[in-house]
This record gives structure tokens, sequence and C-alpha cells, in this order.
């Protein structure tokens, strides 16, 4: 069973030098950006890179974030990472219609690709996450969700969507993050990680954001920098009190399947069953 990803880690594709060390920095999944994080006299190097370094599986799965699908730069990424052993998704940039989401699945109707860890087949085409950076995105977070089979997740890019909406303070996002986290899990789509955090010095107050984003429902996040992935993967990972509770809930549930109560008072029925049955497979992962 593949490990349930905790860790996104996001590097420029100019800068192969840099996507060598995050194959190796222990992320689960390694995001190869040819957006933001390019300059525009190095759009058309960083897309040649990011092809050739693909031509081969990787040792991770590796994502790619290509540019503004508005824009005509997405089109020419998207020929050049066509059928490419070495990339397990794509990760679509300010979407904002559903529509947007169909367009790109209908033209990367690619073969099933393997690496060696993981193997994608969405009807023939590569997985996508749609990231919300916007206010009418946010908006159309549902029907995103649900534009198509080949989308697996949606998230949030909160630097964006912090510019476009005005907002000043971190609780600004708040509804925005559950708006995103409702509207993933309605669509039957993984809980979405968490947005990067830009300070990649101040890891104690990444612990705390970790912290806060696990209660609203987040699992896992994205990073930009290796130094803020143990951070991460401990914030996301059951504590020792969580995991015996989840064994606990298991354990009574495998000798009567009915809604019942624990010795400590606590009803449990089904939900909270899944719910400790999923805390254990995250216990797992972080075993050695």
């Amino acid at each position: 069973m593949t490990a349930i990803p905790l860790t996104w880690l996001y590097v420029p594709g100019d800068r192969p030098e840099v996507v060598s060390k995050a194959l190796a920095s222990g992320a689960d999944v390694v995001v190869v950006d040819l957006e933001d994080a390019v300059a525009p006299d190095r759009k058309e190097y960083a897309r040649a890179a990011t092809a050739e370094r693909l031509t081969d599986p990787q040792p991770v799965p590796v994502h790619v974030r290509i540019n503004a699908l508005d824009g005509p730069r997405a089109s020419c990424d998207l020929r050049a990472l066509e059928g490419l052993p070495g990339i397990s998704g794509l990760r679509l940039p300010k979407v904002t219609t559903p529509q947007e989401v169909v367009r790109v699945a209908t033209r990367t109707n690619m073969t099933t690709t393997t690496t060696t860890t993981t193997t994608t087949t969405t009807g023939g085409g590569l997985p996508l996450h749609a990231l919300l950076e916007t206010a009418l995105g946010i908006e159309h977070a549902f029907a995103i969700a649900t534009a198509h089979p080949a989308l697996h997740g949606i998230a949030l890019g909160e630097a964006d969507l912090r510019a476009d909406l005005g907002v000043r303070g971190d609780a600004g996002l708040d509804w925005c993050r559950s708006r995103v986290v409702v509207a993933a899990r309605a669509a039957g789509l993984a809980p979405p990680p968490q947005s990067v955090h830009p300070d990649t010095r101040d890891l104690g107050t990444l612990a705390v954001s970790c912290a806060h984003g696990r209660a609203l429902g987040f699992l896992g996040r994205a990073a930009i920098h290796p130094r803020q992935l143990p951070v991460i993967e401990r914030a996301y990972l059951p504590t020792p009190e969580e995991i015996e509770d989840a064994e606990r809930i298991v354990k009574a549930a495998a000798t009567d399947e009915g809604a019942q109560a624990l010795p400590d008072g606590r009803f449990i029925d089904a939900a909270v069953v899944a719910a400790a049955r999923r805390t254990l497979s995250l216990a797992d992962r972080g075993r050695p």
C-alpha cells in the first residue's frame, strides 16, 4: 500500500541541481514548479530541463505545476510533458472554473505511467490537482472538485488568494480553508494539504500553523524547503495517545459492529470507527 502523502516539496524547474536534492530529501511528493518560482526569461529552460529529468522513472512521485492555464505557456508545458515516464501528476495553478480542469483532462489523455513508488491510472491520463488561488476559485470549489474523474485533489494557493481578497491577518483565510476542505470531502477526494508556510526559518510558527490546519481538516502540507518537512510530518502524524485511542475504538468495533458506548462513556458508530482506522493508517506510516 502506498503511504499517505503528508509532504509536498516545491522546487523551481530551472534549477536541476535543486530538483536532485529534493528527490533525496524525504518528501513524499516533489513538485517541480514551472510557474511562480521561475522568472519569465527562464521558462523555456525550466520546461526543457524538467522534461529531460522526467524521461526516466523517478525515486519518488513527481508532480509538475504548469504555467497559468489562460496563457500560452501552459500548452507548451503540456506538450513537453506528454507521456514522460517520470511524471506522476499535474498541478494546475489558479483554477477558477471546472471547464479549465476539463480542458486539461481532455488534452492529457496520456498513457498510464509507472515510477518506482507509484502507478497512476486515471483512464489513461495523469492525475490532476487544482490549486484555488482566487475568490472565484473558492466560489467554484465544489464544481471544480467534481469537474472530471482525472482530478485527484484540490488545494489552496494562499499567497495569491490573500492578495486577491486583501486579507491581512491569517485568520481571514480560515473560511476559505474550510470551504476547500468541505468541497474536497464532498467530492470524495482526499483531504487537501495546507498551502506553503513562506518563512523557511520560523519552524515554531510552522508547527503552530500545521496544528491549526490539522484541526480544520487538512492532511499534510506543501513546503518550500527541506527543513520544513519533519515539522510538517510530525504535526500530522497521530500522537501516541491518539493511536491508543484509535486502537481501542477499532478493537471495540471488531466485537460489535453496531453503535456502542466505550467504557469511558463515549458513543462510537461507523463514522468514528472509520476515522480511527485512518488514524492507524497514518500511524503505520510513522513506524520504522
